[in-house]
């Protein structure tokens, strides 16, 4: 095959990692984050991040939707122009959208459709590359077929070698990764399918590594009488704090929190609003926080969208659920298996 005809050399030509730094360091910028804040938000080394940012060093799939869970943006923002929504998305073979990762190569089928419902990638593997070293879950189903070689899929510990024609579909929570196992150029379709409409596909990929790294760390969990989790975090008046050493629990704590009730002024905003954004909101919910800076997360059955951003300002990572047993939500955290819910966002 000549380098002409060769997807993967054509790609090295083009300096896609230089691109997609610059499209890292764009959206870190938008969201108003040093490099520090998002290595903690992402869980990444920050000397990691400068060089995928100054184009020296070219990120995993993974490391990417690492980082696209910590931005909350899909996969596909890191490789593509100003986003305008299209209802039909037609895609010449000559032209897709191509992002490289390492010697991987993934092409957006889908760039700019309206509300990021299905992301389908085209994805040509290099042989004994795959989505790297970390395994992955995230939110929905997850789609692959083979369209060419051998690529093995290692899905919840078991392995799946797909030859070409065979295909997967499995529940996307169920840790996961890919590899090229043969000796020549493997490709595949891959399509990704959040949980509800509501969630951008690829936008919540978590990385297990990020949570079996941190040997020690607390948990903070929005609690009314320390055994369940309270719907709202405004008004509940505690927090459970629970010390996590080696995946296990070791001690537990109640904190006294804020509440409205405290600011005085205070008023519900409605339903459907984006409200909480402003300063004043962001200082209620720092003062709301103050008790919890040792935590890494915060775990609650429902917040406004204001209040979730400013945890995530204060790198505290948010997480609502629809689990009300604190012991089986901080489990299901551990295992990598803890759904977002941000539907549950007013």
């Amino acid at each position: 095959m000549s380098a002409a005809a060769d997807p993967v050399k054509v790609a090295v030509q083009t300096p896609a990692e230089v691109l997609v730094g610059r499209k890292l360091r764009e959206l870190r910028s938008r969201h108003g984050l040093s490099l520090r804040s998002l290595a903690d938000r992402s869980g990444l080394n920050i000397n990691t991040l400068s060089l995928i940012e100054n184009g020296k060093s070219s990120p995993s799939v993974s490391t990417l939707q690492q980082l696209a869970l910590a931005l909350s943006v899909p996969l596909s923002a890191f490789f593509e122009d100003e986003f305008i929504e299209k209802r039909v998305v037609f895609t010449p073979a000559h032209s897709r959208p191509l992002a490289e990762f390492g010697s991987t190569q993934m092409e957006n089928l889908a760039q700019n459709l309206v509300g990021n419902a299905v992301q389908p990638y085209m994805v040509t593997l290099k042989p004994g590359m795959g989505s790297g070293d970390r395994m992955i879950v995230h939110t929905g189903y997850e789609f692959v077929y083979c369209l060419e070689g051998e690529i093995q899929y290692t899905i919840d510990g078991v392995d799946y070698l797909l030859k070409t024609g065979d295909s997967l579909v499995f529940q996307a929570h169920l840790p996961h990764c890919w590899k090229n196992l043969g000796q020549e150029l493997a490709c595949l379709l891959m399509v990704l399918y959040p949980a509800d409409e509501n969630e951008e596909a690829g936008s919540r990929h978590v990385s297990l590594d990020h949570i079996e790294k941190e040997t020690t760390m607390k948990i903070a969990v929005i609690t009314e009488d320390g055994k369940t989790i309270s719907q709202h975090f405004g008004r509940a008046p505690y927090y459970q704090v629970l010390t996590i050493e080696d995946g296990k629990i070791i001690s537990r704590e109640m904190r006294e929190k804020m509440g409205h009730g405290q600011f005085s002024g205070h008023t519900e905003d409605s339903h459907g609003q984006r409200h909480g954004f402003d300063e004043t909101s962001h200082a209620k919910h720092t003062s709301m926080a103050e008790t919890i800076s040792d935590c890494k997360v915060v775990l609650c059955g429902g917040m406004g969208m204001g209040a979730y951003e400013s945890m995530r300002r204060l790198a505290i990572t948010p997480i609502v659920t629809d689990l009300t047993n604190i012991d089986e939500a901080v489990q299901a955290y551990l295992d990598g298996k803890l759904v977002d819910h941000t539907e549950l966002l007013h």
